[in-house]
């Protein structure tokens, strides 16, 4: 008979390990320690249980909760078992000696070398000591049958014995690499992770231990600033989600996101295209690129079915769409749209999860996979930050902690039919996790019927939830009320619109934008007269919508430039004889004030330009022959009503403008220059009297008074 299923958490102040369904009880035989416990964690094969504390890491055996051993390691952080549980791994924050020397903070410990142990004994406990400064991606990569192991440094990943950590056993060097990922697979493989720089595309390369020279596979892709490396259970297939830090595009606020496929056998060598264009990429080895490209939008989650025969992807702008694919990259199933960003496969790969966490309202979709993909409940877990399925896949444990949320921390435990089976609150919980179980000794009986008895705490927590009686829904103004919703304020999944994203701002342009095009009226101006298709005659012409606001806003400056020069040509501004009478018409468009400062600026040039309009060669002879003929110039039309005032010209005077600040010799220059100081230190003495406190740079430079005020006597100035 199989073991229950057990779950461990910490707290604060403690942890404690309870037995889960059916008897709901702590373990027997285990002593729940108290104090400041900063991390804790199961053995992958579900033996062990250790936990740290500020003294020491202690290890005992998950079924009855003795102590195996303790470890004399101090002020842990972080701790690890490898595959089997033979080794336990701790890393303690970085530090360095009495010579400066950065400490060896990441160790390997031998769970069964000692099972009694003191200080002196310790040299013979620990099988290896590294320096592990960064806290993130901090444990040693084993494989599958702890052989080897693996970790990376510097423009390599070298690989060890697992009985030998005092001596590199083999190295793998690739200049750059960022990450890597040990095959949990029978076959010894490793894949590595280059990003982007200077130009060269990012790099996902899979090795076979120990043929380190040349990879069995590899793909180059751009946008790859980092990534998460998922191998199937098997080591055959591998996904790569890649991700940028920004989009380009201006799509989303948290960058591109790309998904890749690759196979390690090479058996591929055809390429496959699914769907139209989306920002999710599949790509097999040899170039098989797969679209998941139905629906616009990011990548919340991808993951394995525990079967390594199939994958599901979360994809899409809110609500997103969550499709399977097969091993070949081919969409399988794809279920209905709703705002989820979770996907979890039950261990035995029958059940899938669908559910929407963090900023979501936490409902859980359980589906039948070996029943046609049926529906089978919707689980409310509102503020969950955990989520996971038990090893027997009968129950699904979902806990809110901290620090993400202080209030209302606790445990449930829902079964797969939906019902809560049980409910434990807890003051700052945070941790929470099953005690992993092989799946060989799970039974495989009926898991939906019948469903088991609820645990008392379930029973009392739902006779406190309060189920409204009628749904509130969304909020109606009263002149809307009674009238059928537009489809541009309902969801997709409702029946709504699509959401599209263009990477701007939407301003009223489509669906999304809620009706018509709007117009951009002057106040106080004449509108427009309306074409027959509802625009305005002034309004852009086709194509302008395509035009960033810089480029739209200088095509409306040079058409009416072009406009102002036709009207000042028909108002008859073309050039005249020397001696002839000159024309001219205020401006109506500019106010005086303006005028006069536009002419301030023209005056600021060094050299005068004769701003009067030049007449080209040949021009003037034929003026002159055709006034000496009789013939008149032709009067010149009056400008918005006003008749132009006639004026003798006169031949330009003789002036020579300065811009204000090239006068003045030396002397001048550095008299104002010490009047300005003189200035600033006026100011400073206000400052200081008005009760300011005044910086060291500042009380020395109001020192220096005396010295301005002779050196300007000095340079013959007076008040």
């Amino acid at each position: 008979m199989a073991d229950p299923t057990q779950i461990a958490y910490r707290t604060s102040k403690d942890i404690g390990v309870v037995y889960a369904a059916p008897v709901y009880q702590p373990l027997p035989g285990f002593e729940r320690p108290q104090g400041n416990l900063r991390c804790c964690v199961y053995s992958p094969c579900g033996r062990y249980f250790a936990w740290a504390s500020l003294e020491r890491v202690t290890v005992i055996d998950a079924s009855v909760g003795h102590v195996i051993t303790t470890l004399p390691a101090q002020n842990v952080f972080e701790l690890g078992f490898s595959p089997l549980g033979s080794f336990i791994i701790t890393w303690q924050r970085p530090s360095k000696d009495e010579n400066g020397d950065a400490v060896k903070n990441l160790k390997v410990w031998s769970v069964l070398g000692r099972q009694t142990m003191g200080p002196e004994e310790d040299e013979h406990h620990v099988v290896g000591r590294f320096v592990q400064k960064s806290q993130t991606g901090w444990n040693l990569q084993y494989t599958f049958d702890e052989r080897y192991c693996a970790r990376v440094v510097t423009n390599e990943i070298q690989l060890y014995q697992s009985e030998d950590l005092g001596n590199v056993w083999n190295k793998l060097r690739v200049e750059g690499v960022a990450d890597f990922a040990v095959s949990p697979g029978k076959n010894h493989s490793i894949v590595v992770f280059v990003p982007e720089r200077k130009g060269q595309p990012a790099a996902v390369k899979v090795y076979n231990v120990p043929e380190f020279s040349t990879p069995v596979s590899q793909k180059n892709f751009f946008k790859g600033d980092k990534v998460q490396l998922k191998w199937n259970k098997e080591g055959t297939e591998l996904i790569v989600l890649a991700q940028t830090e920004v989009d380009r595009s201006g799509k989303s606020y948290y960058g591109e996101t790309t998904l890749y496929l690759l196979s390690v056998n090479g058996g591929f060598d055809s390429r496959i295209e699914l769907g139209i264009s989306l920002g999710v990429r599949l790509y097999f080895l040899h170039r098989i690129l797969i679209g998941c490209t139905d629906k616009d939008g990011p990548i919340h989650d991808v993951t394995w079915s525990p079967s390594s025969k199939e994958f599901g992807v979360v994809y899409g702008y809110m609500p997103a769409k969550t499709t399977l694919f097969d091993t070949r990259a081919r969409a399988t199933h794809s279920f209905a749209l709703a705002p989820r960003n979770t996907i979890i496969f039950s261990p035995h790969g029958r059940f899938v999860l669908v559910a929407g966490f963090g900023n979501l309202a936490g409902q859980m979709d359980i589906y039948d996979l070996e029943k046609n993909y049926q529906k089978i409940c919707t689980i409310e877990a509102s503020n969950a930050s955990v989520c996971e399925w038990s090893p027997d896949e009968k129950y699904i444990l979902t806990a809110t902690t901290s620090p993400r949320l202080r209030v209302d921390n606790g445990v449930r435990i829902w079964h797969v039919c939906g019902g809560l089976m049980y409910n434990e609150d807890l003051q700052e919980l945070y941790n929470v996790t099953w005690r992993p179980q092989s799946t060989i000794v799970q039974p495989q009986d009926n898991l939906l019927h019948p469903a088991p008895t609820p645990h008392t705490s379930a029973l009392a927590y739902l006779g406190t939830v309060k189920t409204p009686s009628k749904p509130a829904g969304a909020y109606r103004p009263p002149g809307a009320r009674g009238q059928v919703t537009p489809l541009a304020f309902k969801r997709e999944d409702e029946g709504g619109a699509a959401y599209v994203s263009n990477g701007s701002l939407s301003l009223g342009t489509g669906v999304n934008g809620f009706g018509k095009p709007r117009k951009r009226d002057v106040p106080g101006a004449e509108l427009a007269p309306e074409d027959g298709n509802g625009t305005t005659a002034g309004t852009a012409a086709e194509g302008d919508d395509q035009l960033s606001k810089a480029a739209l806003k200088n095509k409306k400056k040079r058409e009416a430039k072009k406009a102002k020069d036709a009207a000042e040509k028909a108002a008859g501004l073309a050039p005249t004889p020397d001696n002839a009478v000159r024309a001219v018409t205020p401006s109506l468009s500019r106010s005086p004030e303006r005028r006069d400062r536009k002419g301030h600026e023209r005056n600021r040039s060094r050299v005068y330009v004769d701003s009067r309009p030049q007449s080209k060669p040949g021009q003037r002879d034929t003026r002159r022959s055709r006034d000496q003929q009789g013939n008149k110039p032709p009067p010149t039309s009056k400008t918005n009503g006003i008749p132009p005032i006639q004026v003798e010209s006169e031949p330009p005077p003789d002036l020579t403008v300065t811009s204000p600040g090239g006068a003045g010799t030396p002397q001048d220059k550095k008299t104002r220059a010490l009047l300005k100081k003189l200035r600033a230190i006026d100011d400073l003495k206000m400052r200081r009297a008005g009760g300011e406190k005044l910086e060291g740079t500042q009380i020395k430079k109001m020192d220096t008074e005396d010295e301005v005020r002779k050196e300007l006597e000095s340079l013959g100035w007076n008040e």
